[in-house]
């Protein structure tokens, strides 16, 4: 027989609620809360959809945050089923957002439920729901948003639950209890143009480049710490817009990204490269983008709630990381919340043929049943 939890995610992946678009997700997570004592409160910034669902006014506030968009699902011809029309196929749920995070939402919604029926009383604390259509796009008008608000208001999250798909092959082997940093630039390197056979009358930006990137690409940041890997630095992107073989380019734009640990600052990173530019004798403009700052949970009561709620589910004993990309952990943790991320596995994100599986989601909602428990009885 399908599971409550297994039901409601199906319901959600059939919202084609393509970033930044709900689609109407967040309305069917109201009507199964509202009649349970939750006080929905809508939060449109732009055209940005956010909620926020709260039972009780008191403290510790404990919050389960995720979103109702999903990644464009790319050909739908590739799709073995349609990607808006969930499919179970050998025990495994397929479609748009069944693992990122459509799955978790449901997850989290059947384990409020059942809590609030369990203990209608539970304690002075409270818990919440705080869901976002805005966490696959820019992520301007979203969580960041929501939690500005929250503040300006005095509501202060003490923990909070991230559904991210966190797990790599079973569920519950490994919860996020933080993020690196990630600080993007976007660099223009000026020459001259010219004719390819004068060389003497034109400067190759592409070539004077070329040193830089070098000792870009090996070039030791840091050496990382108990909790997170060293700095890496990549280039996404260089183009120098131009397609004639005989022609010397007049200026490039390359594209790169650092994931930072807590042993650095953007301010230290950008430093760092500007002063490589001025080595290297370059003419460049630089723009950058800091997308989020790196944060850590490295112990508390919501590790230990997680730690033990997955041990007592499932039997594992699992990891803590920091790896991986952003997630809306990184505008939550700043306000002194403990923050960790914890769902299913995430294998197929973003891909085509996202699939989860199936007795996964209602293993899930009795974690995250159990770590309700733990922090609110």
């Amino acid at each position: 027989m399908p599971s409550s939890t297994l039901e409601l995610a199906r319901k959600l992946i059939a919202r084609p609620s393509v970033t930044p678009h709900d689609a109407g997700c967040q309305d069917i997570i109201v009507e199964h809360l509202e009649p349970l004592g939750f006080i929905a409160e809508r939060l449109r910034f732009g055209e940005v959809d956010n909620l926020w669902l709260r039972r009780g006014r008191g403290r510790p506030l404990f919050v389960l945050a995720g979103h109702t968009d999903v990644v464009p699902p790319g050909p739908p011809e590739l799709w073995d089923s349609p990607p808006f029309d969930p499919e179970l196929r050998d025990g495994y749920l397929y479609g748009r957002g069944a693992a990122d995070m459509k799955g978790s939402l449901a997850a989290m919604v059947s384990a409020c439920e059942a809590f609030a029926a369990a203990h209608p009383e539970h304690s002075p604390g409270s818990f919440a729901l705080l869901l976002t259509s805005d966490e696959e796009g820019p992520a301007r008008d979203g969580t960041a948003r929501v939690v500005e608000t929250l503040q300006e208001r005095g509501e202060k999250i003490d923990w909070c639950l991230v559904g991210e798909p966190s797990s790599h092959t079973r569920l519950g082997d490994v919860i996020k209890n933080g993020r690196r940093g990630s600080l993007s630039g976007r660099l223009r390197i000026y020459g001259q143009q010219g004719h390819v056979a004068y060389p003497h009358l034109a400067d190759n930006p592409i070539h004077r480049t070329a040193p830089l990137i070098a000792e870009l690409a090996t070039l030791e940041w840091d050496q990382g710490n108990e909790y997170f890997p060293p700095t890496s630095f990549q280039i996404s992107n260089i183009d120098a817009g131009n397609n004639a073989g005989n022609v010397i380019p007049g200026a490039l734009t390359l594209q790169f990204n650092l994931r930072y640990s807590t042993e650095l600052t953007p301010e230290l990173l950008r430093q760092r490269i500007e002063t490589l530019l001025r080595d290297h004798g370059l003419r460049y403009e630089l723009e950058w983008t800091l997308s989020g700052e790196p944060f850590l949970t490295a112990s508390g009561a919501l590790v230990s709630a997680c730690r033990e709620a997955i041990r007592e589910i499932t039997g594992l004993e699992t990891e803590l990381s920091t790896a991986g990309g952003t997630s809306d952990g990184r505008f939550i943790a700043p306000t002194g919340a403990q923050v960790v991320e914890l769902g299913p596995v995430n294998a197929s994100i973003h891909k085509i043929n996202e699939h989860v599986q199936a007795a996964d989601l209602e293993t899930l909602s009795q974690i995250y049943i159990r770590v309700l428990e733990r922090l609110l009885l």
